[in-house]
């Protein structure tokens, strides 16, 4: 007789490097490999203990001297947008939402490329070409959809004003990648298609948008911080956004975990190697 076992998923760390967010400061990533039968549940599961998806890899800060960026989400249930966010949901109003599969085209690269070089030329992506791209988009072993916003009148070319590349996962929608026209910026696009994904979570039933990373002292990421109902992930569990000041973070090497105790403390999915469960769906993505 054949026993099936379950497949542990092994953990690795990345060489340090200097951090695109934090001045002076050096990131360093621990990952595994996404992948099987049970990346979603792993893509569940380790999303709700901080970690993010970048293609066929799960990945989250642990940072040898610092452990600024924390993971953030919106309660969808008790977020009310403020008076300047409601301002940017009428005057974006006119865009429509289509829905796709993780598919790469040439529309959405032509916009990739002149967000990229008018808001981050210098940064890790610059030199992505259509095929790295088209990497980015496609290779996910979960359920990924794309979101194009477009001005009203069918779907033609330049018409498309902002791309959002979402995971649905069991408890909410999480915004992989995002990118917008650099020429509609005033538009505040980027902020837009979180208010948006916040109405098609509430819509769906989901309780979270998971945003990706927030920390303290980072310009690129201040304005997550501008959302009501914001939670980040602290000392291994979910609190309530306070204050900016709340999660200034101490830089001593002793007051960061050993690698080996993070990886010992994470949840996994309760079984590895049983079948996956049957998983909700909404017909609208």
């Amino acid at each position: 007789m054949r026993h099936s076992l379950p497949t542990i998923p092994q953990f690795y760390v990345t060489a340090p490097q200097p951090c695109p967010y934090l001045p002076g400061r050096m990131e360093r990533k621990l990952f595994t490999a996404l992948q099987g039968d049970q990346a979603e549940a792993m893509n569940d599961t380790l999303s709700k203990q901080g970690f993010r998806r970048s293609q066929n890899v799960l990945y989250r800060p642990a940072c040898a001297e610092c452990c600024a960026c924390l993971s953030a989400r919106i309660r969808v249930a008790d977020f009310t947008p403020s008076r300047s966010q409601r301002r940017m949901l009428r005057r974006n109003a006119h865009l429509e939402r289509h829905v796709t599969s993780s598919w790469a085209t040439e529309d959405q690269f032509d916009l990739f490329r002149r967000y990229l070089d008018a808001r981050h030329a210098d940064g890790g992506m610059a030199d992505m070409d259509v095929f790295e791209f088209a990497a980015m988009v496609e290779e996910t072993p979960v359920r990924t959809r794309i979101l194009e916003y477009r001005t009203p009148g069918g779907r033609v070319q330049g018409d498309l004003r902002a791309v959002c590349l979402t995971d649905v996962l069991d408890d909410g929608l999480s915004l992989v990648y995002s990118f917008f026209d650099p020429a509609h910026a005033r538009d505040s696009l980027g902020s837009y298609m979180i208010l948006d994904h916040v109405a098609l979570a509430r819509k769906l039933g989901l309780p979270y948008v998971y945003l990706g990373y927030w920390g303290p002292g980072s310009p690129k990421m201040d304005y997550k911080a501008g959302f009501a109902a914001l939670e980040v992930y602290h000392r291994d569990r979910w609190h309530g956004f306070e204050s900016r000041d709340a999660y200034a973070r101490t830089t001593h090497p002793l007051s960061i975990k050993p690698i080996a105790e993070q990886v010992a403390g994470l949840t996994m999915p309760e079984s590895l190697s049983a079948p996956v469960a049957p998983r909700r769906t909404a017909r609208e993505i």
